[in-house]
């Protein structure tokens, strides 16, 4: 009697598998693919559907006893892996008038990108800044930090802003470790805005040695970013792909603000119709001003002010504005070109 070819295979699956073996060949193509194979997908949050839900957190939980009351943004396909892409994880933070997000501080580094209000605080390592809407402020891996608002006395209002970390890469990784700082706030042992005094303008102390990839200037305020875009439109700067497209970097080193995570900010003016392109980065936008489309893949998504949007790795994207927009955007860039896997195609 003759065994079937199968089931002589299945029997042989049955008795490697006893020895933590796997045979290759039944995987090869999934794990060596053509082209990037993303299970995340191209997704949109529309802010005006979602605003309510992340002001009713208020009232569901407060800033003590969540610690960082944040609403995640979790990617339709990575279901239960509180991440916006494989690498990097999306959420919207709120702190009302007189709450502090006590201090802490963890290896993932993170990125708070100011949606709506103002006059809350962060500190960062020993300096506090003042948020404004459209502000990119950094936390560093392993740097302090805590978050305050002052009083509806004081003039405080809800805040929002949009949290970006690399917390699924550094889980990836079995990389991450966390710790609370002593006392609900750390000491302030800076005055405001010392570290942009020190390298925020085309300068640095004499004395400067660089010992992290790190920017030493942990926020960037919208007003000089929008600045810097008008001025290159004016000047006659309009990518085909872009728009003006500008990178946040470590003014120190001209690398990126931070070691696993590129930010970049640009501008579509009002009838921009952009041609597609597509990268291994993949990237989340969130929308500062204005109106327009973004084709993602096969699925178009018409934006507005605080959308926040995401194209997998190596999807076509292609951007469109109605009206004068900025997007601010982030992406996991610096590993993929520290590892050589960057690659970039234009239509």
């Amino acid at each position: 009697m003759t065994t079937h070819p199968d089931a002589t295979r299945a029997a042989y699956y049955a008795r490697i598998a006893e020895q933590r073996l796997a045979p290759l060949w039944e995987s090869l193509h999934n794990l060596v693919p053509t082209s990037p194979q993303p299970a995340a997908q191209a997704a949109i949050w529309k802010y005006a559907q979602i605003r309510d839900l992340v002001m009713q957190a208020g009232s569901v939980i407060s800033a003590e006893e969540a610690v960082r009351r944040v609403l995640v943004l979790e990617n339709p396909g990575l279901p239960g892996k509180s991440s916006m892409t494989p690498s990097l994880y999306a959420g919207l933070q709120l702190i009302l008038p007189g709450e502090i997000a006590p201090s802490h501080r963890h290896t993932q580094s993170a990125l708070r990108f100011i949606v709506e209000g103002r006059g809350a605080w962060t500190a960062v390592n020993g300096e506090r800044t003042t948020m404004h809407p459209g502000d990119f402020i950094i936390t560093p891996s392993w740097a302090w930090h805590d978050h305050g608002n002052p009083s509806v006395e004081d003039g405080g209002e809800p805040v929002v802003w949009l949290d970006g970390l690399d917390i699924p890469l550094l889980a990836h990784l079995d990389a991450g470790f966390a710790e609370n700082f002593p006392e609900a706030v750390q000491p302030v042992n800076r005055p405001e805005g010392d570290s942009f005094a020190r390298f925020g303008h085309n300068m640095v102390p004499v004395r400067h040695r660089v010992s992290d990839p790190t920017s030493p200037v942990f926020s960037y305020p919208y007003a000089r970013s929008r600045e810097a875009l008008d001025a290159l439109y004016r000047n006659g700067e309009l990518d085909a792909w872009d728009g003006v497209k500008l990178r946040y970097v470590n003014p120190a080193t001209g690398g990126w603000p931070m070691p696993t995570i590129a930010t970049f900010m640009q501008f579509l003016p009002a009838g921009f119709d952009g041609r597609t392109y597509r990268s291994t980065d993949a990237t989340i936008y969130c929308v500062v001003e204005g109106r327009g489309a973004a084709l993602i893949g096969d699925r178009a998504f018409a934006f507005a002010p605080h959308d926040i949007f995401v194209a997998p790795s190596w999807a076509p994207v292609r951007l469109s504005a109605s009206s004068d927009s900025v997007l601010f955007s982030y992406s996991d860039r610096p590993v993929l070109s520290a590892l050589n896997l960057l690659r970039e195609a234009r239509d």
